[in-house]
């Protein structure tokens, strides 16, 4: 048996996904009526967190906050002794190692999750949900989380599943508000789109590949795409954005992240030698002594 606490878009659409793969599924909501359509389809409704919790040895949280998952289950300390927790909340890093903290107070044995989709896409093939934390936990429990997607463990940090998941929406946000800058330059997101569709599959994602592996070497030297360049670039579209009145607020930080490390001396290399000013934002500028090899870390 397996009990799911929280039932808003999210946690509805976990114990959707349990209960559709036979799972013996309890669930429980601040507000009840969000069981009902869970309920219809096969699932036990808890009348309260106690029952709830005594329903299952698994428990799956979903709810809005951390501070939302200890006011849900800090009532009923006294009965969580022995338990796995599955906490799928969204949150910080450091949140999750606070709530791991607290679950081994409480006796509980804890994994931290994050859900890379939409509530629709919850029990696809190609849904990802990061997990970290007790990798005994994991092993025991990976074959009923398959029930939810791909299961991926990172390690016994609690905290690296929230980190992965940030690093990613991250990619997505930026991404996604590049996007609404360039349909507004040009006046039409249909008519940018494929353009926009061709230059992601060949230029963008091989680039990502290509900085990737550079930002591991800390090499970022014999670039035909450099600092410099792009910088130079991307004062015309701030310009261009500036003669059109729309909003250019998404593109001046890049820009002077840009030239800070002009700044810094290294316009020869690459774009994804930003990644230093990115991880040392607080390195003081200018170009390296005259004589010195520009450093790379």
């Amino acid at each position: 048996m397996i009990t799911v606490l929280g039932l808003g878009r999210m946690g509805s659409a976990i114990a959707g996904a349990f209960v559709k793969s036979g799972y013996s599924t309890t669930v429980w909501n601040r507000s009840g009526g969000k069981a009902e359509p869970l309920v219809a389809r096969g699932a036990e409704r808890a009348g309260s967190v106690a029952d709830a919790v005594t329903a299952s040895d698994i428990l799956v949280v979903c709810v809005l906050d951390y501070a939302a998952l200890y006011e849900v289950l800090d009532p009923v300390r006294g009965q969580l002794a022995g338990k796995v927790l599955v906490n799928l909340t969204s949150g910080l890093p450091s949140e999750a190692r606070a709530a791991s903290d607290w679950a081994r107070e409480c006796g509980l044995r804890y994994l931290d999750g994050a859900v890379l989709a939409v509530p629709p896409a919850v029990g696809q093939p190609q849904t990802q949900l990061f997990y970290a934390g007790d990798q005994q936990v994991f092993r025991e429990c990976e074959p009923l989380l398959g029930a939810l997607g791909s299961s991926v463990y990172f390690g016994a940090d609690p905290g690296s599943a929230a980190n992965f998941d940030l690093a990613l929406l991250g990619i997505l946000w930026a991404t996604l508000t590049s996007a609404l800058q360039g349909f507004a330059l040009v006046g039409s997101g249909k008519r940018l789109l494929p353009f926009a569709e061709s230059w992601l599959t060949n230029v963008v994602l091989p680039s990502i590949r290509g900085a990737a592996r550079q930002v591991d070497s800390g090499e970022y030297g014999n670039s035909v795409s450099t600092v410099s360049l792009n910088a130079a670039g991307l004062a015309k579209m701030v310009e261009a954005g500036r003669e059109q009145g729309i909003a250019i607020d998404l593109m001046v930080p890049v820009k002077e992240f840009l030239d800070k490390r002009v700044a810094q001396g290294f316009g020869a290399d690459s774009l994804a030698s930003m990644f230093e000013v990115i991880r040392n934002p607080g390195a003081p500028t200018g170009a390296p002594p005259p004589g010195e090899p520009a450093p790379r870390r």
